[in-house]
């Protein structure tokens, strides 16, 4: 199994939690850490599973629910806020059909938001996967959205 092999890439070692969660997440299809792979880590790191899950719990970019093949993270920072977020956060939930939080029907995106992406000379921005997009305006959107379907 996958996950093995990653744990096992690392020294058993609390400090090497993050690399783990971020490696056994990215590896998974649903871009999700489920209850299996968290004992596994407690295990193999010797600590507690509320400690994990304190971990999982605190970052962002961790999920303990199964996500869309296309991750959207809509920038919330005060300049992305001040440019548009929030009516670029409601036009996306009326596109997809969701709610932040929430996955679309056919399992291709997820709607999230994030605090901030460092991008904020391009704002509003967003990130889907490991891509930023910045500058958006609701028909840039559509085009980013449209050509992720064609994938």
């Amino acid at each position: 199994m996958i996950v093995d092999e990653i744990i096992k890439k690392y020294e058993p070692k609390e400090e090497n939690i993050l690399d783990i969660l971020h490696d056994i997440q990215d590896s998974d299809p649903q871009h999700y850490l489920n209850k299996e792979v968290i004992k596994k880590v407690s295990k193999h790191l010797n600590i507690s599973l509320s400690q994990i899950y304190g971990v999982i719990t605190f970052y962002t970019m961790f999920s303990v629910k199964p996500r869309g093949k296309f991750i959207i993270r809509i920038c919330q920072s005060a300049p992305c806020h001040l440019m548009g977020s929030k009516s670029l956060i409601e036009h996306l939930e009326q596109l997809l059909r969701v709610d932040v939080g929430e996955t679309t029907e056919d399992g291709v995106f997820t709607l999230e938001t994030t605090s901030c992406l460092g991008v904020c000379g391009v704002a509003p921005a967003m990130m889907i996967n490991d891509d930023v997009y910045g500058n958006l305006t609701p028909e840039r959107v559509n085009n980013i959205i449209e050509k992720m379907r064609e994938e």
